[in-house]
């Protein structure tokens, strides 16, 4: 570990718990010490020590067109002219609203909040409401946020620190929450046929990306919403990653499977903090101050945020850059199978659209168990060789590779090439 960002995480230990914000940062899944970042442009990050790394993590997930886009980065100083804060309704909350209701199908009415984490929290809350029922269904190896009763075998962060189940939950807390493998429809018919009465939605990433990305079986989410629908449960789509990324409408409008809730974040706040939850009317309207569900925030519809967001998805919408991004996707994706096939090496790298990870397997990865036996020590080492070489992975191999608009072809091939070195000291 170079000299500026070692001092900076040692000061960082002294006064942040684990030296980090957020703990997949702390590379405790991959072993070895941190970088810091100074500065962002394009698919590069700048290290405190000068060293530049193709980015793979894209802030996990929201920098769909780079790093300090000119076009966000205006949209943000003409707002922060008018301020950084109203505590009132604003315009560009209306605008925001009108976005996301005209391009994501299941969303008739939205609510802004602050984070992923808030979306999902609410999203939950909202539909135990709405049912009268308590009882969760989600599914082992997927993340919701560091929601209580959704850290459950959770992916993302809590597996990289071997702790999917978070000290300070009260099992009673964890008792209204049914936890099913993936890809596993019987699974769920049996857990309804049990507690009928007592399931208020099911909640999931229709597409995984927080223990790696793992597809759905063709069939998978119609089922999920046929059983949703004949239980008179609500279906709540945790869009927060995939939403605005594989497709403008999201899973949703790549599938035609529309859910009840969907919720959002990551790109919808352009770089900035944001989440948001939406889907229809007559469930939305039981959010106060309407309804007798409580949900708020002081900074909900940040004007800062939203000309951010704004910006991002009229860019998304208006530019369709999604053809481009699966090109790039599946190029890297194939490239990096071609590499590992032809040194004997077992690898999985699904893939969809700017989406996809790495599995050291020799089967397809369909749920949270096989995922966990995949030789994550392989990773590791690729990890270490990759970012040395100037290559930034994500910290885990729980997480999903994100690709921009920014990473062109030559940036891919020159990708390709570093894989091929790293891949070749396994």
């Amino acid at each position: 570990m170079s000299s500026e960002s070692l001092n900076l995480f040692e000061k960082a230990k002294k006064l942040i718990p684990g030296g980090v914000n957020s703990p997949v940062r702390a590379f405790r899944g991959v072993g070895g010490t941190p970088f810091f970042t100074k500065r962002a442009d394009g698919c590069h990050l700048t290290t405190a020590d000068d060293q530049e790394l193709i980015d793979y993590v894209c802030t996990w997930g929201p920098a769909i067109h780079g790093h300090n886009h000119p076009m966000i980065h205006e949209a943000i100083a003409n707002a922060l002219k008018n301020g950084t804060s109203f505590g009132t309704p604003g315009p560009a909350e209306v605008e925001m609203a009108e976005l996301i209701v005209e391009v994501v199908p299941s969303v008739e009415k939205v609510r802004m909040c602050n984070s992923g984490t808030e979306a999902t929290m609410s999203c939950i809350r909202l539909a135990r409401g709405f049912t009268g029922r308590s009882k969760i269904i989600k599914f082992a190896g997927c993340y919701h946020g560091h929601v209580d009763s959704l850290l459950v075998k959770a992916g993302s962060g809590a597996l990289t620190l071997g702790n999917p189940d978070s000290a300070g939950i009260p099992p009673s807390f964890a008792q209204e929450t049914i936890v099913l493998p993936f890809n596993d429809v019987d699974a769920v018919r049996h857990a309804f046929f049990e507690a009928r009465d007592e399931i208020a939605a099911i909640i999931v990433e229709p597409y995984p990306a927080n223990c790696g990305l793992i597809l759905p079986q063709p069939g998978y989410l119609n089922s999920l919403r046929e059983i949703a629908t004949e239980y008179h449960a609500v279906l709540i789509f945790d869009e927060v990653m995939t939403g605005f990324r594989l497709g403008i409408g999201g899973v949703q409008e790549m599938t035609g499977v529309t859910p009840d809730l969907t919720a959002m974040g990551k790109i919808i706040g352009g770089g900035l903090p944001v989440g948001a939850l939406g889907g229809k009317a007559e469930i939305m309207d039981h959010l106060a101050p309407l309804g007798p569900v409580y949900q708020a925030g002081t900074l909900s519809g940040n004007p800062l945020a939203m000309a951010a967001g704004i910006q991002s998805l009229r860019m998304l919408r208006d530019l369709s850059p999604y053809p481009a991004l699966e090109t790039s996707g599946s190029t890297l994706a194939a490239g990096i199978r071609s590499i590992a096939h032809d040194r004997g090496i077992p690898l999985q790298v699904p893939q969809a659209g700017s989406m996809l990870s790495l599995f050291f397997t020799e089967e397809t990865v369909l749920n949270f168990e096989q995922a966990l036996a995949c030789k994550h020590d392989r990773f590791n080492s690729i990890f270490h060789h990759l970012l040395e070489s100037g290559v930034y992975l994500p910290p885990s191999s729980y997480e999903t590779c994100f690709i921009s608009t920014a990473h062109e072809q030559p940036v891919i091939e020159q990708t390709l090439d570093k894989v091929n070195s790293a891949f070749s000291s396994i």
